[in-house]
This record gives C-alpha cells, sequence and structure tokens, in this order.
C-alpha cells in the first residue's frame, strides 16, 4: 500500500491526516518539523509528501527546496494560504499540487490518487534493454545494476522520460538541482560524463542514446 509522509508542526492536523489516510488504506509515518521531516525521507522510501507550509523557523518552502535536492518524490503542499503568488511559488519551488486550507477530505483523497496514478505510470522506463526504476531508486542493464549518485540518477530518469526533447544545461540545473542553487554548466558536463562512462562498462550503447546538442545541452534518443 501507498506510504504518505507527513509534515506539519500541528499534532492535531498531523492526527486527523493519519486517520483520514489510514482508513482509505494507506500507510502513514508523521514529521512535526522539515527538518524531522528530511530525516525520515532520508532513511524511509515514501511515496509521496503531505508538506504545511506555514511552520515555524524551517518552513514548507525551505523543506521543498531541501527535499528536491535529494528526491523526486511527489509533494503535495497544504497551507491556509491561497495567493497565486504562493501557489507559483510552490510549484516553482518543486511541489506538484497545493491543497488549501480547509480541505474537502474526497479533494484531498482524489489529488492524492491522481498523483500516484500519474507516478506510477512514469515510475518505471526501459528502453533498449536499460531500465529506469524509481520506485527501487535503480538503473540497470541485462540485469546488471548500475551504481549512479541521486544526481545522475534524477537527470538519467529527466532525459528517458522526454525522449527527443533537448535539455538546456540551464534548464538541466534548475529541474534537477532546482531553481536557487549556483551550480554552473560545468558540473551538468561532468555529470553527463560520469552517466556516460558508467554505462559504457556495462555494455549499454550510451553514445546512441545520449546526445549532446553543441551550443545547448542534452537530449535522449
Amino acid at each position: 500500500m501507498p506510504k504518505i509522509l507527513l509534515i506539519d508542526d500541528e499534532i492535531r492536523m498531523l492526527q486527523l491526516l493519519t486517520l483520514y489516510l489510514e482508513h482509505r488504506g494507506y500507510t502513514c509515518i508523521s514529521a512535526n518539523s522539515g527538518e524531522q521531516g528530511l530525516e525520515l525521507l532520508q532513511s524511509t522510501n515514501v511515496d509521496l509528501v503531505l508538506l504545511d507550509v506555514m511552520m515555524p523557523f524551517f518552513d514548507g518552502w525551505e523543506t521543498a527546496k531541501e527535499i528536491r535536492k535529494i528526491s523526486q518524490v511527489p509533494i503535495i503542499m497544504l497551507t491556509a494560504r491561497d495567493t497565486t503568488t504562493d501557489m507559483v511559488k510552490g510549484l516553482k519551488i518543486g511541489a506538484d499540487d497545493y491543497i488549501t486550507k480547509p480541505f474537502d477530505e474526497e479533494v484531498l483523497f482524489a489529488r492524492i490518487e491522481a498523483m500516484l496514478r500519474r507516478t506510477n505510470q512514469n515510475s518505471r522506463i526501459e528502453m533498449h534493454g536499460l531500465v529506469w526504476d524509481e520506485s527501487n531508486h535503480t538503473l540497470y542493464f541485462n540485469n546488471e545494476t548500475i551504481v549512479l549518485t541521486p544526481k545522475e540518477f534524477n537527470m538519467v530518469g529527466l532525459l528517458m522520460k522526454n525522449t527527443k526533447i533537448v535539455f538546456s544545461r540551464e534548464k538541466l540545473v534548475e529541474t534537477v538541482w532546482g531553481v536557487d542553487t549556483n551550480i554552473d554548466d560545468r558540473t551538468i558536463d561532468s555529470h553527463i560524463r560520469n552517466i556516460r562512462e558508467k554505462l559504457r562498462k556495462v555494455g549499454f550503447p550510451i553514445d546512441n542514446h545520449l546526445k549532446t546538442v553543441w551550443g545547448i545541452g542534452y537530449k535522449w534518443e
């Protein structure tokens, strides 16, 4: 059954969400701060994060940014703030959806189910014997596992999900690292070089698929 990480500084809200969701068959783990949520995310595989925005010290915006540095798990942000500016800010940081409090239980369940359906459809990609499996955070070719760093893994997944689309280096930085980062173009080139070397070692014809678009960036064919 899907596992959901709840991050909210209000214990009562955590209790209510757990009650609602476990009644629907979900497994819930709870954190009452952004820092605790990040610790749980690093030690536990979850399918989705419900993240409150208005938390003291380390708010939902900062938590979402840090989550995106280590994971592409779907994030639904919960907040009493319903301005367009806040919604856009959350989506740009890396959130996948945004629900305002107080929320209708059925709407929340529908959003969660829709998000998990989309995630499950894109969680495993197979091309020419190369399998990218997000649920296990594994890339393998002919049953041989290829060990990648989290950023390398996310980059391969992004390119494989969007075949023939050219990603500029700037877009790769924004998507994989987040909008507020100091990563430069040389870091992207270094990651691409490492990915190619690792896939060549297992016999995958990476040069036929991961293409350099000179002066722009990279694409997958």
